[in-house]
């Protein structure tokens, strides 16, 4: 704790002062270009990964980047993404998994959740995943290239429960909001893209390349 401490200090004497504009501008509201549901783990550092200064991103965590669908019950995840799409109207909407998912481990062997009963339940929202992947994986699969193709299988079923979600439907209906399905490779530093096209998860880079290079153009002309 007290390395946190002397963080905050850093931050107050050394970080705030050059980003005092931002901070000010940001004190009287926000307008985020994207919701981004990542994982809790603590090795997934979304504003590293992504390159982005506060106010960009309206990041909502949790163990296995699970959306659950939508019901009547409220939940400080259904909440989120109603706030986020409705009121703070964000243009994109990112579900980011990972490797070496915990939570992914634990839904493809429940067995060993024994004692966790919440977090057994909570990973139900992700036993259709595992169950695509026990029906469409080759028996000599490895470990790892299943593990991989959960990660992935996670990532867009809870593409589809954010379908379900009144405020999420109705934004794409609308075309003011797009879905984005990612999975971060901590090891290697990479992020692969969902591109529906293909049918597979590519390298970002190539799945937004006409993006990335219209902002490169934008940058240049502002040169």
């Amino acid at each position: 704790m007290p390395r946190f401490a002397a963080g905050v200090v850093r931050f107050k004497n050394s970080v705030y002062p050059e980003k005092q504009g931002l901070f000010e501008e940001l004190s009287k509201g926000q307008s985020p270009e994207a919701l981004f549901i990542a994982c809790s783990d603590s090795r997934v550092e979304t504003a590293m990964i992504t390159q982005t200064e506060p106010g960009e991103l309206f990041i909502c965590r949790n163990a296995g980047n699970i959306v659950p669908p939508h019901t009547e019950s409220t939940g400080g995840m259904t909440a989120s993404i109603e706030y986020a799409v409705a009121v703070l109207k964000v243009p994109h909407i990112v579900v980011c998994g990972h490797t070496e998912c915990g939570a992914m481990k634990g839904a493809m062997h429940p067995e060993g959740l024994d004692g966790l009963p919440h977090v057994a339940k909570w990973l139900g929202y992700s036993k259709a995943a595992v169950d695509i992947v026990d029906s469409i994986a080759a028996d000599d699969i490895s470990p790892e290239e299943r593990m991989k193709m959960l990660i992935e299988q996670n990532v867009l079923l809870q593409l589809q429960h954010l379908r379900t979600h009144p405020s999420v439907a109705a934004a794409l209906a609308k075309g003011t909001t797009e879905l984005h399905g990612w999975v971060y490779d901590i090891r290697a530093g990479e992020v692969e893209a969902w591109d529906e096209t293909e049918g597979k998860f590519i390298t970002i880079d190539s799945r937004y390349a006409a993006q990335i290079r219209e902002l490169a153009g934008e940058h240049t002309c502002a040169a």
